[in-house]
């Protein structure tokens, strides 16, 4: 057997896109659950989903899977045919642009962490077969099976999309037990899915994988690889929260911002700033601290400014607040600081 690409993550927590959240939303409106019950616990801003931009944490679409599946158990297959090259944005134009699909697959691999999966794929040739293999080991077992059946889907459906003819699929296997109707499996797949398997996965006659693709620019995928390179770049060397938190803090003038103001200027919400700043091992206070101490210290060696002032700059209340802080910081009084310095 020989693999066909490594993916550049083995792993689901990476940020994304709002798209599929916002998928996610219209199909459940559909179906007749709404807006608050599917966003509950995500902690995303209803109007993010109208900003094309706007980008979540991985846990936060994992919530809303969580909550759409808890009302729509066996939906997977349905939701996951929803999504349509466009739906990943430059990746998708990517895809459809490829010279053949071994090419797109590969370039879904190598850029997986601007797709929207959560089950770790791997693309193997073993002898005349393709198989497409999705590991879902590491997702709770609640959404387990509802992702395995939307990722694969998803899959079906993009590669469909690039192809001329239908995709010739060998057979599809799942781990999960059936679901009652399996209407909308045969129409995605092609075939009757396998359940109770050892794996779930998708095998393709593997001389697909030459076939030229209808829509094959190589100007488009220059193009588009380029701007896959660079957001890929930005998000994988994006700073954590708490340095996002520092450098909101660097910029304000008196530190008047409170927590909420900074969680709203991030896109989060309080508590959610709150516990990623614990899981980062820090909170909203010690930053403030910090970059409050640096200010202190780069005031004061100036020689220029009263304690009073400095207080002020640093947006304390009273001079006495300051004085107390920088000792709890330094262990000396401003004043005495000051003096050191010159």
């Amino acid at each position: 057997m020989t693999s066909l690409a490594e993916p550049v993550v083995r792993h689901w927590d990476f940020p994304r896109g709002i798209a599929s959240v916002a998928l996610l939303v219209r199909f459940g409106a559909e179906h007749g659950v709404p807006l608050g019950g599917l966003l509950q616990g995500s902690d995303i801003d209803p109007a993010l989903l109208a900003d094309p931009v706007a980008e979540i944490e991985a846990h936060q679409e994992l919530t809303v899977v969580r909550n759409l599946a808890a009302r729509l158990p066996h939906a997977g297959v349905a939701v996951g045919r929803r999504y349509h090259a466009t739906t990943f944005g430059v990746l998708g134009y990517a895809f459809l642009s490829a010279a053949t699909l071994q090419d797109a697959i590969t370039t879904a691999l190598r850029y997986l962490d601007l797709s929207f999966a959560f089950t770790a794929p791997s693309a193997v040739i073993d002898g005349d077969r393709l198989v497409l293999a999705l590991d879902a080991g590491a997702l709770p077992g609640d959404v387990a099976s509802f992702l395995a059946e939307r990722d694969l889907a998803a899959i079906h459906t993009v590669v469909g999309e690039l192809m001329t003819g239908a995709v010739p699929v060998l057979g599809v296997d799942f781990r999960h037990t059936p679901p009652e109707d399996l209407r909308e499996h045969h129409e995605v797949f092609g075939v009757r899915p396998h359940f109770g398997a050892d794996a779930d996965q998708s095998v393709v006659d593997v001389a697909v994988l030459a076939e030229v693709l209808r829509l094959a620019s190589p100007e488009t995928t220059a193009a588009c690889e380029e701007q896959c390179r660079a957001l890929a770049t930005r998000r994988r060397e994006s700073p954590g929260v708490a340095q996002e938190v520092r450098r909101l803090l660097e910029s304000s003038v008196r530190f008047q911002e409170t927590m909420p103001v900074v969680a709203r200027a991030l896109g989060v919400s309080p508590r959610t700033l709150r516990r990623r700043l614990a899981t980062s091992g820090t909170s909203y206070q010690a930053l403030l601290d910090e970059v409050r101490a640096k200010r202190a210290v780069r005031l004061l060696s100036r020689g220029e400014m009263s304690v009073e002032a400095v207080a002020d700059q640093l947006g304390f209340a009273e001079a006495a607040s300051f004085i107390h802080a920088f000792r709890r910081w330094f262990g000396v009084t401003p004043s005495r600081y000051g003096r050191s310095r010159h």
